[in-house]
This record gives structure tokens, sequence and C-alpha cells, in this order.
């Protein structure tokens, strides 16, 4: 059994900060000279026993507290909100700027908590388990959820914060607008299970404060398998939130202050603004003020009672270890834009991005456990509106599940022989010499795995490559080129580094580099600062090849196989196809790939319920002093040019380094890509799209053509 005790001289201390009394004051109490307090306190000393109970009297409290000290002698101030002062140079920010980082949508919220309960998993024989749960409160149950958030001490900073004429100022305003008009408030609460929880002092270093008091620290338990690496996955709690509002509860794996249950504190993230004559820098806390004098006021941490975690809707189910973000306002902006709100689209949203980012996270077999386990419920006013899913790997993704757990199980095969056979097939990567290695370094290689299974006719997706490393968090799903017609559908996933079950020194070599290759939303290997800043010249040359390497080993096994024709009418699996082109220019002739034009890079897509296909595209442009204006266009048919049928555009949504104006790209000077989403117009669909490929073309948009 784990002794929780805190040790006596911390204790001691924060007893007399709490009385306010001071040592000289407890040393005549107790009859002993002041530096015997102060050798208590240090540490460089312990009382004895009588002294013990002259202590306990000091504070009003029994001999077992003291000898216990899992639990304070002296109560705890009343909880509070604490808002940072202004800056005393006058600096001023208007947002916190890791938010930016991501959109406000719930399925990138999805990916970025999950990855980070992976990451901080306590118990490798177990999964880490994550729920979510989405709760809208009306009437009396908001009143009360917001009487003990104390909302109304809030109520005039974020009034303030809302007239600031920024992105984060008025998506508040919106939301102050939205809970008034409509008399409900939507909480999103992320719990995860058998995590290590926010262990760590208030102000050091630690994992408390990474999260609570910093931007930018990832701190993981095992940073060589972490699949985040840049601190910026938290900041989507806060971007979630209409408010800038999360409140926490962790239950810790490892004892602080003598305790580990019920670790509370709220983080409120606003821009700068003014209140009543002064000045406010932008976040505040939710805790207990600090006695200490050197973070005199400052809201702490704090440990709660059940009954407060209840009326904050923290409460967790078991004493297992892991931590509980409550959203607060929680909100899509994504959906919003696309009308496709109401919380059955969040629910069923939420659970596709965790089966679309994670599924192979969730596959285990017999003798190998899955890393995670994550559902989804959805609750109004406490009761049940939409019951809990638990996302299963087999339902949602069977054809790649069953290929990872053929691979786990060791039940791989040469051939594909079958509809249900998965073919392994090893892929090299070079991991070339750090900067730092000195000369004479070599390369390593690292034996990737690819593993190539039949796509199932229910697949809504396939014939793609599912990349993964690490916890086994989708990285990128990437169509290979020049598979050529006539190929059977196929489900591919490789697998890199840490996840393949190898565990020689190449392994974390290869994990190592690949983590470097990926930028914060961590969904691609490409070039990167940090690459070139880390490793010697070639690295980005050794992606390249990897890549093909990967590719030329999917030839080798689904290049062959002829597609059976089921009706007469022409290859029934080339449904689903996506073709990546590059036509520029004028559009009229083949484009020229070289850097004095813009290319589609990268194109991943589904046909959706509606029977549209939504894409979703990556656009590489050269460097040029003025912006690009582009016009994308998508075309049925096969071949892989943009000389089959148009058709029109429903909707198109920049996501990255773009904007739109009327369906005319726009691309800013000195960015080097950018990326969109499209769906498709099915009034102008000349076949139906599970039918048929997809291609994506621009045209430039030049001086003297119609603008939409």
């Amino acid at each position: 059994m784990i002794d929780e005790s805190e040790d006596f001289g911390p204790w001691l201390g924060r007893q007399l900060r709490r009385r306010d009394m001071t040592q000289a004051e407890l040393a005549t109490t107790v009859g002993v000279t002041r530096a015997a307090v102060s050798a208590w306190i240090t540490g460089r000393a312990q009382p004895r026993s009588e002294t013990v109970r002259l202590i306990a009297n000091a504070f009003s409290t029994d001999v077992t507290t003291v000898y216990e000290r899992t639990s304070d002698a002296v109560a705890a101030r009343p909880v509070t909100w604490y808002h940072r002062p202004a800056h005393a140079d006058g600096g001023r920010e208007f947002g916190n700027a890791a938010a930016f980082a991501f959109d406000a949508d719930l399925g990138v919220l999805a990916r970025e908590a999950t990855q980070n309960s992976l990451d901080e998993r306590r118990d490798p024989t177990r999964p880490v388990r994550v729920r979510y749960i989405l709760h809208e409160l009306t009437g009396e149950h908001l009143h009360r959820f917001l009487e003990a958030a104390q909302w109304e001490s809030l109520r005039a900073h974020c009034t303030a914060a809302a007239t600031s004429d920024q992105k984060v100022g008025r998506a508040l305003a919106e939301g102050l607008r939205e809970m008034e008009a409509s008399g409900s408030l939507l909480l999103l609460r992320v719990d995860d299970y058998n995590a290590n929880g926010l262990t760590g002092p208030e102000y050091e270093d630690g994992r408390f404060a990474a999260v609570v008091r910093r931007q930018l620290d990832s701190h993981k338990s095992d940073n060589r398998r972490a699949g985040g690496s840049y601190g910026l996955g938290k900041a989507t709690l806060w971007a979630t939130s209409r408010f800038g509002l999360v409140l926490i509860n962790s239950t810790l794996s490892v004892p602080h202050e003598g305790r580990t249950a019920r670790r509370l504190i709220g983080r409120l993230d606003l821009p700068w603004r003014e209140v009543a004559g002064k000045a406010f820098a932008g976040p505040a806390w939710f805790g207990e003020p600090d006695s200490d004098r050197a973070f005199e006021n400052i809201s702490r941490s704090w440990w709660g009672t059940a009954q407060e975690t209840a009326s904050l809707h923290l409460e967790r189910e078991s004493e297992d270890t892991g931590t509980s973000f409550l959203v607060v306002g929680a909100h899509d902006a994504a959906a919003v834009a696309a009308g496709d709100e109401g919380l059955q689209a969040m629910h069923e949203k939420l659970c596709d991005s965790l089966a679309e980012n994670f599924w192979a996270a969730m596959t285990g077999t017999d003798t190998v456990p899955p890393l995670l386990e994550a559902s989804v419920r959805t609750l109004r006013n406490g009761a049940e509106l939409i019951a809990e899913t638990h996302i299963r790997p087999d339902q949602r993704r069977p054809a790649l599940a069953r290929a990872l757990r053929a691979y786990l199980a060791r039940e791989t095969v040469a051939e594909l022989t079958g509809r249900t056979s998965v073919v392994e097939r090893p892929v090299p990567l070079t991991v070339p010499p750090l900067r730092t290695d000195g000369k004479g370094a070599t390369p390593v290689t690292h034996h990737a795995v690819l593993l190539v299974t039949p796509a199932d006719n229910n697949d809504r997706t396939h014939s793609q490559v599912v990349s993964m490393r690490g916890n086994r968090m989708r990285i990128t799903n990437r169509r290979p080129r020049g598979l050529g017609l006539g190929v059977e559908p196929y489900q591919a996933v490789l697998l890199a580094g840490f996840a393949t079950i190898g565990d020689g020194e190449d392994v974390a070599l290869a994990e190592t580099f690949l983590r470097a290759s990926e930028p914060p939303e961590h969904n691609r290997w490409e070039w990167t600062e940090e690459l070139s800043d880390s490793y010697v010249r070639g690295a980005k040359r050794r992606l390249d090849e990897f890549r093909s390497a990967a590719d030329d080993a999917l030839r080798a096994i689904v290049g062959a196989r002829a597609v059976a024709s089921t009706d007469g009418g022409g290859p029934e699996l080339l449904r689903g196809l996506l073709t990546v082109t590059a036509a520029t220019g004028g559009g009229r002739k083949p484009a020229r790939r070289g850097r004095s034009y813009p290319t589609v890079d990268d194109i991943d897509g589904e046909v959706d319920a509606t029977g549209a296909w939504a894409v979703r595209v990556r656009v590489v442009v050269p460097q040029q002093d003025d912006p690009w204006h582009l016009s994308p266009a998508a075309c049925f048919g096969a071949g892989g040019s943009a000389s089959g049928s148009p058709v029109r555009w429903a909707e198109l949504t920049a996501t990255e380094n773009c904007s739109f104006a009327g369906e005319v790209l726009v691309v800013a000077p000195g960015v080097r890509y950018a990326t969109f989403s499209g769906v498709t117009d099915v009034d102008s669909h000349p076949v139906t799209a599970g039918r048929t490929n997809i291609t994506v073309s621009l045209r430039k948009v030049v001086e003297g053509d119609a603008r939409p």
C-alpha cells in the first residue's frame, strides 16, 4: 500500500499560513524554540510525540490528523475566481494564441484530448478508458450549476471582454447572447481512467502546471511514445468553450499534499479587458486563495468534497486515476457553419472522430489488450437523452481492425487469397543521424510494417494507406499513386516506430524521427523546421523514399489483382477512388508539374449520407509576392485527368492558410501550402458518386476572368 502521507515540513508550513500564524507564535504555544520549528519545516528534524499533541491542540485538531497528514488541520479558504492583473508594461493579449492553432470543432477536440489521454496511460496492462458526456442544462439545473461556478462574479469580466472587436471577443459575445436567448447551456465532459492525472505542484514543473498554468508545455510521462509534442492539444478544450472556461477534477496517481482524490481547479481564458476601472491580462483561475506569500491570493487547486464535484458536474464514476475536463458552453463552429447542429449530430461527430482516429488503439486480441476504450453519452438535465455509445472497431472499421488484429496475433499470410486474408510486408525507413551525433554517425534502417487486406463491402472509405506510429493514433490517410485501374478495393495500414511490435533501437529512433516530421496537427509526415534543425541534410528525402517504398510494397500486393465485374457494367470496385491532379494555368492542357505552379498535393474523402463527395484537399503553392487566386474544379471520371464530367460544388470551406471569395480560393503570399474542404452538389452528378472517382483540379484565376 502506498504511503500517501505528506512530508511533515510542507504540511506544517501550510497549516501555519492558513492559520496566519508565525513560526515564533507556534514555538511559544508548544514551548520550543523558533529554531526548532524552523527545523521541522525544512525537514531537518521531527517533533517528539508529546510535542505532536501540543501541535494538534494549537491547530484545534486531533493527533491522528497530524500523524497521517492526508488532510489539512486548518479549514480551507472559500474558493473564488482570481483574475490575472494587466501587464505593468502595457502589453495586451486578445486571446490565447495556442487555441488559434485548432478550429472549435468537436472532431478535433476528440482527437487531441484522446491523444493526450493515451499518452498518459498509467498501467500498460490495461487500456485507458475515455468517455465523452454531452450534457445540456436548462431551468433550475442551469441555475444551480452557474451558482456553483460563481458565474455572477464572472459576468462583468465576460461582458467587458465581449466588447473587444477581436475574434475571441466576437465569439464570446455570441456565446453570451445565445445562452441568454435559449436559457440553456451545453457542457462537455471528457473523462479518462487509468491515466496519470494532473500530478505535481501548483506552479513548478509537473503535469498540473503544464495543463493549468502554462502554454506550449508538453509534459508527458513517456515522451518517446507520446503522440503529441507541441503542448497545443490541451488548448482545444478551451477553444471549444464559447466562454474559454474549463473546470477540472483530477484523481492523482502520485499523492500531492498527502491526497489523491478530487483535486479541483478551473481556468478561464479571456482577452485583455477593463472591469470597474482595473485592467486584467487574460486568464483567471477558480480555486482556493493561496496563503503562500510568494503567491498570495492567487487561486490554487483545492481538495473538493463529493458535494462540490456533483454541483459542478465533475463527479467521477470510480476511484481509478485520471482527469475529468468540463468544457462549459461547448460548441462546434464547424457544425454551425455547415448547418449540422443539435445534440444528435454532436454525439455522432464525437463517435465518428474517435472511430476514425483511434480504431487501431482500440483494437486488441485475446493476449494483447487494446490501448484504449472510448464511449460517448448525451444527457439533458441529468436524464439520459442518447444512450452511451461504445466505439467498436469491428463495427466501424472492420477491415482495418481485422488487418491489425492479424498482425498482433501473428496470423498474416504471404498473399491475398481470400476476403479476410491479411498480408504483411516490411517497409524500410532510413533514419538519418542527428546533427549532434557528430562525424562518422551512420543512418539506421527501421523496418515499418505494411498490412493489406481486401476492403469490406460496407466500407465508406477504402484504397488508402492509413499511417500511424506511437500509440496507434491515425496520422494520415494517403491514397497511393500509380496503382492503375482494375485494382480491387483494399484497406492498408502502415505501422512505424512504437506502433509496430518491435522493440529494437531502430524503433525508438524511427519514432523520434517521424514525430519531428509532423506539424502541430500531427496529421502528416513532411518537412518541418524541427526536422531540418535536428537531422543532417537529406531528412526530407528519406521521408520521400519511405513513402515510395510503402507504395512499391502495396503495388506488389494489390497491383496484379483483377477486379471481377458483378453486373457487366464495368469494375464495381472502382467506387470511392480519389485522384490527385495538378491541373493549373488555364485548365486547357495538362499541367506542368513544377515549382512555378500550384499543385494539388493530397486529397482524401468519402461519399456522405446524402450521396455527395465530401473531400479534403491540400494544395502546395510556390512563393510569390501576390496572393494566389485559384478556382478548384471537381470532375467525375477515371483516368486521373481533369477531363471528366464536371460537377458543381455545393459547399467550399477554407480550413488552413487560405480563404474563399465566392468559389475562388485565395492563398496569401508567403504561404507554402493550404487546405480546404468541399462537398459536391448531388443535383449536378452525372452518375451516382459511389460508382465513380472524383478528380480535383486547379485553374489559376487571371485578370479578366469572371470571379464568382
